[in-house]
């Protein structure tokens, strides 16, 4: 295996995951060496340091711009991809917040519902995050509240 020093910038690609043993993540990371995005590389990275597990985990979004240290090591067999095992974490810049596009909370009382753009079906929750049931379709939102209140004497 060759194991080289590394630091670049670069933006998370996807949401971090715990890795394999506790106090460990896995993530991937854009570099782009020049401002072409047809040079773009992303990187397998991972961490064993707590501290930046914890807040890749917690903390850190996709599209964060981050400058990291540590090691990039490519296997002895050229087919399995180059992995950077990250030292160092620092957030450069923080991705801008996501608006809810296609999905939007209404609240009944003390139900809570999700409207999608993509189907007439509506969840609808109590505000405490009981399951109630799925609407079939918006106007069905009434009944099925309904139902649930006389089945459960009422109380959301």
């Amino acid at each position: 295996m060759d194991t080289k020093p590394l630091t670049v910038d670069g933006f998370l690609d996807t949401v971090p995951t715990p890795g394999d043993a506790p106090g460990t993540a896995r993530f991937q990371l854009i570099v782009s060496p020049t401002d072409d995005a047809a040079d773009d590389v992303v990187w397998s990275c991972t961490t064993g340091i707590a501290r930046i597990a914890y807040a890749l985990l917690t903390e850190i979004q996709p599209g964060d711009l981050s400058h990291v240290s540590g090691f990039l090591t490519q296997p002895d067999d050229q087919a399995e991809p180059a992995r950077l095992t990250v030292d160092t974490w620092e957030v450069l810049a923080t991705a801008p917040a996501r608006a809810l596009q296609e999905m939007v909370l209404g609240r009944y009382g003390d139900y809570v519902v999700v409207f999608d753009a993509d189907t007439d079906t509506v969840p609808v929750f109590t505000a405490l995050g009981q399951w109630v049931g799925m609407a079939a379709t918006p106007d069905a939102i009434g009944t099925l509240i309904e139902i649930h209140e006389r089945v459960n004497g009422g109380d959301a």
